[in-house]
């Protein structure tokens, strides 16, 4: 797969802004999409029994909501921080790595009910896509720290600033979180950047004025006379002028006596 951009569109800036504006809406609008879908389901759990669907540790019946436990939800309160989170960091991801996040999406979704299956105690029920979002915090960051070019880099940082405790969260802090979910999204997401960090290529940048006179400077130095048009130094050059001996009496100044 390419590393760079297409260099039709690297000249072109103007293509590029419609080309860098369509991508980052159709991130947007998958993110929402995915969002309403949620609210869709959860305004029918009132009417169906929807406990097949969740993730029950250990229990046979309760593989299948490896599948479908992230669309479940427990609460309003509890779809309102998911939708949330999904539509940033979604959002996010899917604007900066568009192929790599349509690729770990099966990672972070089985990886999250598999940890909510296997780390699990037996008995619960485990429920919600904050495994999902988990995966996507850890596929842009670590993206950032894979790749190391600045827009990975600051993808990385806004993810960071906005939900740097999802580093934490993967381990088991608080009561009736499903941190095992947490850790199995965040583990699909980390497999997800070092499989697919290749996968999207760079997005290019402006260079500043600074940055174009030292390349030039360098190609100067390298090469300063390009077209040959500078004679070489002869060796054989007349000189008109010697210094003078420093014993020569003639180059001693005489001293005047002071006045009074």
């Amino acid at each position: 797969m390419p590393d760079t951009i297409p260099e039709a569109l690297a000249l072109d800036p103007k293509a590029q802004r419609i080309a860098d504006r369509k991508r980052w809406m159709g991130a947007f609008n998958l993110s929402l999409a995915a969002v309403l879908l949620l609210l869709v389901i959860h305004s029918l759990q009132g009417a169906v029994d929807l406990r097949d669907w969740m993730v029950q540790p250990w229990s046979a019946a309760g593989l299948l909501g490896i599948l479908g436990a992230p669309l479940v939800h427990g609460s309003f309160e509890h779809l309102a921080a998911n939708a949330i989170s999904l539509l940033m960091l979604g959002t996010l991801a899917g604007g900066m790595y568009p192929r790599a996040t349509l690729r770990a999406l099966p990672l972070m979704w089985l990886g999250s009910g598999a940890g909510a299956w296997l780390l699990g105690e037996a008995g619960s029920y485990h429920l919600g896509a904050s495994g999902i979002t988990h995966g996507l915090m850890f596929l842009v960051f670590i993206l950032g720290l894979l790749r190391r070019d600045r827009p990975a880099i600051a993808a990385a940082m806004i993810a960071f600033f906005l939900y740097g405790g999802m580093l934490l969260t993967i381990f088991p802090r608080e009561i009736g979180v499903s941190w095992q979910a947490h850790m199995g999204g965040a583990l699909g997401g980390v497999l997800a950047a070092f499989l697919w960090r290749r996968l999207d290529p760079r997005q290019p940048r402006q260079k500043y004025s600074w940055e174009i006179e030292e390349e030039l400077a360098q190609a100067d130095a390298a090469n300063p006379d390009p077209e040959g048009l500078e004679l070489s130094p002869s060796d054989d050059v007349p000189v008109l002028w010697h210094r003078p001996d420093p014993a020569d009496e003639r180059g001693v100044v005489l001293p005047f006596r002071r006045r009074g």
